[in-house]
């Protein structure tokens, strides 16, 4: 998938999220589960938010993802805070490292980007090939739940100082995927009118089942699976899973 229009404003649009105290979140697992190392991929890295926070805690940060657009946003943050960040322009479903990793992680719903399974299975061999014996994968997923419950057939509409966004959703019950369809409305003062720009893209939910067999197919031990970027067990109504997987030596 690839990002255009959405990347001059994803920043705005996601201002409720805060990727320091994800950063700090998902630093907290990779302590607890004693990853040596300080090689960290954040794959589909988008405009970099989180590869900065992460880079912070002392992390040598890999940020890899296929918007051109995602990642210019993602080297100015670079520049202006100073962090050493390596950016890679690359599909997730082809890979190419220089070398191996200690961490992966993979944050905010990315993989249900990827609506194709086989695709997602390309993910985990690459991110499985570039692991060291013993490293960590980190990802979460949006739950089945969420997508049949929250997501569904609904509208959503978001008016921050930049722009109005429309995000209208298509729910196909056959197979869990969510159609997207965004629209946003930029104000420009000089000629004191909206331009509008769209994007469509796809999501879809995969069964927690279905992963867990993925990540033993593709050499990775499931440490644990958390709900709602908690660090308790996900529930019936949970919408974020977050999993914890170790690659095998």
């Amino acid at each position: 998938m690839m990002y255009s229009a959405f990347a001059g404003f994803y920043d705005e649009l996601t201002g409720n999220i805060s990727y320091e105290e994800r950063a700090k979140y998902f630093d907290a697992i990779i302590k607890e589960f004693h990853t040596e190392g300080p090689i960290l991929l954040d794959l589909a890295c988008g405009t970099g938010s989180l590869s900065v926070e992460l880079s912070r805690l002392g992390y040598d940060v890999i940020g890899v993802d296929n918007s051109a657009d995602m990642l210019s946003v993602a080297m100015q943050k670079r520049y202006e805070t100073g962090q050493d960040i390596l950016f890679l322009c690359q599909d997730m479903t082809e890979l190419d490292l220089y070398g191996t990793v200690d961490t992966t992680v993979c944050a905010l719903d990315s993989i249900n980007h990827v609506t194709d399974p086989k695709q997602v299975r390309k993910i985990f061999q690459g991110v499985s090939l570039f692991t060291v014996p013993g490293g960590l994968f980190l990802f979460d997923v949006n739950s089945p739940y969420k997508h049949r419950q929250v997501l569904g057939n609904n509208t959503f509409v978001y008016d921050v100082d930049s722009v109005y966004c429309v995000w209208q959703n298509e729910y196909e019950e056959e197979t869990g995927i969510v159609n997207i369809s965004l629209d946003f409305f930029a104000y420009d003062e000089e000629s004191d009118s909206y331009s509008r720009s769209s994007e469509q893209f796809r999501e879809r939910s995969y069964e927690p089942q279905w992963l867990e067999a993925l990540l033993d197919e593709t050499g990775f031990d499931v440490l644990a699976v958390y709900g709602d970027d908690s660090r308790e067990a996900p529930k019936e109504d949970t919408q974020r899973l977050i999993y914890v997987a170790r690659k095998r030596k």
